[in-house]
Order: structure tokens, then sequence, then C-alpha cells
């Protein structure tokens, strides 16, 4: 019989100043497992007097941490590094039964989220920096970089570790305390985070201030509260493109450094020459990742027509095979959406499709029975006007669409307000040429599926956001420049 219960040693208190406690109000929230929708634990609620208190400890930390060299901040994430990695059950475990993905798919986040905090524990080395001759030969110019200082970074429910090591490690590697706030459906994954932070920390006798984990249920108080402080000096978001935009306008009034990874909508496009056998395999890895909720997951699948009919029948197959279950059973490959609202939306997303004229060829069902389940779904022939190819998916569900000219398959791939990546697939290096510098997107993968990296810029264009996580890049944004004439 499988256990489906959390890891003793997951925190459901507010961590501030190297402490885990209550709110003081004494609220708390729950939180479920999307697979059963049993209640996993009650989290701390934290509210205006701990992100007051949060803040003024990150200013009081900032010159400190600052002070640290960058070689001994850089070993302070090695640590933590390491430590997550050898705690990887509990992580993987509990991100599992708070999100819903399978056990196997968490483990791979765990190392995925671990590596950023290896890459920036590289990078706290070797922040760039020049000096130069004033051409006029009446000096010298020296140009540096400095801390943003204190950051807020507000963090999605789908990648609920990877998604917060790429804030919190830039951010501790160029020397700014950090605020976390991660999405009130999946706190527990960041709580267990902050423990392995706080006792890294007090190893090296670092100044606990530089890191708060603010569970809260009132995201917009919070946003709202923080960003009118003149103390905070950034604000780094992933999430919905709705929330991004208000987020930018409440950062006008301090003039706050801002990064925003926001919605997606990719593109997969094939052209008729492309490997079938490679592009169903990475045509699974781009639109089942995570269970389809990945801001790069493939949306809309552009399809040359001449292939159609044989990609649509593969792609079927391999769908229909996709077991739906929870994430901690043996065998599970697909793991529940992860609340109702979110299935629903799915589920009429696909009826909308359909009224219009698409066929499904596998799943489109709601299933009965307990958590928020949706199947691997595949859509074809769907009208060009159809919602589901205008709106991010989030979900388990495919939709195929064919075009006669590769031109008209890249004008049918940039024809949408986001641009966060966009995947190509043909053996032609002259049409791969084509697609790599044709597809307006911040990211874009030919003829593969996995494009994320910690050490590549990630982020998007246009209604997908702006600002760099990950690479040299990724550090840059929590960095001010300083220019020293002498």
């Amino acid at each position: 019989m499988t256990s489906y219960d959390l890891p003793k040693n997951v925190p459901t208190s507010i961590l501030i100043g190297g402490q885990f406690r209550p709110a003081t109000d004494g609220k708390t929230f729950d939180v479920e497992d999307p697979a059963t929708g049993r209640i996993l634990a009650q989290v701390a609620d934290s509210s205006a007097c701990e992100w007051d208190e949060a803040l003024s400890l990150a200013v009081a930390a900032q010159s400190e941490w600052a002070k640290f060299s960058p070689r001994m901040r850089s070993e302070i994430l090695l640590d933590i590094f390491n430590v997550v990695r050898a705690r990887s059950e509990d992580f993987a475990r509990t991100m599992t039964l708070e999100m819903g993905k399978p056990l196997a798919e968490a483990h791979g986040e765990v190392t995925y989220g671990a590596e950023y905090l290896r890459w920036f524990a590289e990078e706290a080395v070797r922040l760039p920096g020049r000096f130069s001759t004033a051409p006029a030969g009446t000096g010298s110019m020296v140009v540096t970089r400095t801390p943003v200082g204190p950051v807020l970074a507000i963090t999605p429910w789908n990648f609920p570790l990877a998604m917060a090591t790429r804030k919190i490690a830039p951010a501790l590697a160029a020397g700014c305390p950090v605020l976390v706030k991660p999405a009130a459906e999946t706190p527990l994954t960041m709580l267990l985070f902050g423990d392995v932070v706080r006792e890294v920390l007090a190893k090296h006798n670092a100044p606990t201030g530089i890191i708060a984990i603010l569970p809260t249920t009132d995201s917009a108080g919070m946003s709202t509260r923080l960003m009118n402080d003149p103390r905070l000096r950034k604000v780094t978001f992933t999430g919905s493109t709705a929330v991004g935009k208000l987020l930018v306008r409440q950062s006008a009034d301090q003039l706050l450094r801002t990064s925003m990874e926001l919605g997606g909508n990719a593109p997969f496009i094939v052209a008729a020459d492309a490997d079938l056998d490679l592009v169903l395999g990475c045509a699974m890895q781009a639109k089942m990742r995570n269970g389809g909720e990945a801001c790069i997951a493939a949306n809309r699948f552009l399809v040359d027509a001449a292939i159609a009919p044989e990609f649509t029948s593969r792609l079927t197959e391999t769908m229909s095979a996709v077991r739906m279950g929870h994430g901690l059973d043996g065998g599970t490959t697909l793991g529940p959406v992860i609340t109702s609202k979110q299935r629903d939306r799915i589920a009429e997303l696909v009826s909308e499709a359909v009224a219009q004229g698409a066929r499904v060829t596998t799943g489109g069902d709601v299933p009965d029975g307990p958590g928020y389940f949706y199947p691997a779904t595949v859509l074809a022939d769907v009208p060009t006007d159809a919602r589901i190819l205008s709106e991010e998916i989030f979900g388990p569900v495919a939709t195929i669409s064919t075009f006669s000219t590769l031109d008209e398959g890249i004008a049918m791939a940039n024809s949408t307000e986001f641009g966060l990546a966009a995947y190509g697939f043909t053996r032609d290096f002259q049409l791969a040429r084509k697609l790599a510098r044709e597809l307006r997107a911040g990211m874009v993968g030919i003829n593969r599926a996995a494009i994320s990296d910690p050490a590549a810029p990630f982020g998007g264009i246009k209604q997908s956001g702006f600002g760099r996580e990950g690479g040299s890049e990724g550090i840059e944004e929590y960095l001010d420049v300083k220019y020293i004439a002498l």
C-alpha cells in the first residue's frame, strides 16, 4: 500500500530571521494533494507584520551579506546545492504530494533546480567589470557591479523548487537578500528549502536576514505593501501575463527593478521533411513535461499538411498510452491538474474547440473519481479562431493545425501575443536556419525539445515578459552598474 504522507521534517511555518514560527495572528491555510483532494498540511498564513519584519531584517543584513567575499557566497551556495541533492527524496516526495507531478519528474526537478545553485555559485566569483583609460587620456574608467538590494521573489506552483532557485541563487550570489513568496498551492517545497538554507547559513555564520520564506493567501496585499516600501529594490515574478502587468504598474512609483517571466503559447512546427521518430519523442517531451503545466509547453502543433495524417495518428497512439494516476504510484506518467478550477478551464477550452469543428482523437473527457485529473488529449483539425489556440492551455492537451508552406507555418507560429518559446523540426540545414531566424520567441529549439538549461538565459519577448534567468545574464538582473572616474 502506497503511503501518501508528507516527509516528517517538512516545515509548515514562516521562515524569518533564521527561525520558523507561526503567523502572529495565528492564521493558517490548507494545502491539499490534487490527486486526492486530501488536506496535506495547514501552513502559517503570513500578513503585513511578518512582511514588514522580513524586509527590515533584509535591509539590516544587506550590508553584512554584501561584505561576504564572492568566494564565501559561492561556497555557501555550493553547500546549499549539496544538501538539497542529499535530501532529494524529501524534496521530490513533497513536490509530488502538493503539486501532483509523477515522482520521477519531481526527482528531475530537484536535479534541475539544484543546478541553479551550483551555476550561480560559480557565477558569484565571475561578476563582470572593466578598467580602461579614458579616450581623452585624462584619467581612468572603472566599471563595476553592486547588489541591487532587497528582492521580492514571487514564484509559481508548477515548478515549486526550480522556479525559486533560479531567482534565489543569483540574488544571493550577487549579494542581495531575498524575500520569497511561494504559491499558496505549493508552499511546502519552498519551506523545506528554507530549512536547508537556514542550516547552511548558521554553519557559515552568515546573516539570517538574507532570506525569508513568506507563504500567504494574500498575494495582492503582500506585493502592494512591499512594493510601496522604498527599501525594496527589485521584484522578480514568474506567472501569468495579467498579474505581471499589474506588478509592473505597481513598480512604477518606486522605480523598482523588475524581471517578468510570464505566459507562453509555444508553437511546434513540423516541416514535411522532419524525422518523425525524433519529432514524436520531442513532441511528448515538449507537450507532456510536467503534465503540460509549463510555460514553455508546446501548445500548438503546426504540421505540414503532407505529413499531418501520419503525425496525428502516431501522436494519438503515443498519447493514448499515457497513464494517469497519483504521482507516487508506480507506472504513473501523468498526475493531476493543480486545481479543479484549472481542470475545468482545460475542459472548457476543449469543448469549445470541438463545438467549432475540432476532432478529439484521444482523451477529451473528465474522468470520474477523486482528484483533479484530465487525460492526455489530442485535438486534430483545430480551427484557427478556436480560443484554445490563442490562450495558454497549461494542461495535457495537444492541438494540431496544418500549413501548406513553411512560410505559412512560421506566420501561424508568430501570430500570437506571446513570445516565450518555439520549436522547429526539419532535416534541412537551411530550413533550420530559417526557423531559428524567423520564429519570434526568446528561446527557440531546433530539432530538440529540452531547451531550458541553467547555463542559458531563460525568458521571453512580447507579452511573455522581459529579463532573463540563468546563464551569465541571470545574475545581471540583481546587479547595478557603477562607473568610477579616476
